[in-house]
């Protein structure tokens, strides 16, 4: 399958999340639906990630939509972390890459690919202070420590209306972005 692109539709994918099982893309879709593609909870970029979506969640709220981050984890692992710091959206448990695969979201060759060009990686060295500053630190590696992220945006008729594919670890919306992407 090629990778998706707007005006496409999205794929019926089964998944799982942190504490639920029997879902597909179609079942969620309500409003607006992102699927934020990163890595694992482990790693701490992601973390951070995590943790300003949540920071931020009543503004998607405001705009009709909703998220889900898809992760690399297992369960146990985003279970681990959702006790210490619980969110307010679901994160997706697709330790059999269900979501990478079908979406055609592949790692980087190396760790120059995923690292990027020099302007992302002074990018990503300003988010690693911010990560610092907060006192995360990385935890278990799960998956393919090589995984690029993604990010879509769906329509509730199942039409992706955004869809970006990473071409390093920092090549990503931020939340503001994200928020902006929501109102075109």
């Amino acid at each position: 399958m090629p990778r998706i692109k707007a005006g496409d539709k999205m794929p019926d994918i089964a998944f799982k999340t942190a504490y639920r099982d029997g879902l597909s893309v179609n079942k969620v879709l309500k409003g607006k639906t992102i699927f934020w593609v990163l890595r694992y909870i482990g790693c701490t970029s992601c973390n951070f990630d995590v943790c300003l979506i949540a920071e931020d969640y009543e503004r998607f709220i405001e705009k009709n939509a909703q998220v889900f981050v898809v992760m690399q984890s297992d369960r146990a692992h985003l279970q681990a972390d959702l006790e210490k710091r619980p969110v307010p959206f679901e994160i997706i448990s697709d330790e059999d890459f269900e979501f990478y695969n079908t979406l055609e979201i592949r790692p980087a060759k190396d760790k120059d690919e995923l690292g990027g060009t020099p302007e992302e990686r002074a990018r990503f060295a300003t988010k690693r202070a911010a990560i610092a500053e907060r006192g995360l630190t990385h935890g278990d590696y799960e998956g393919d420590e090589l995984q690029l992220p993604a990010f879509f945006i769906v329509e509730e008729d199942g039409t992706v209306s955004y869809a970006h594919y990473a071409t390093s670890i920092a090549d990503m919306p931020t939340v503001e972005e994200a928020l902006a992407l929501l109102d075109k």
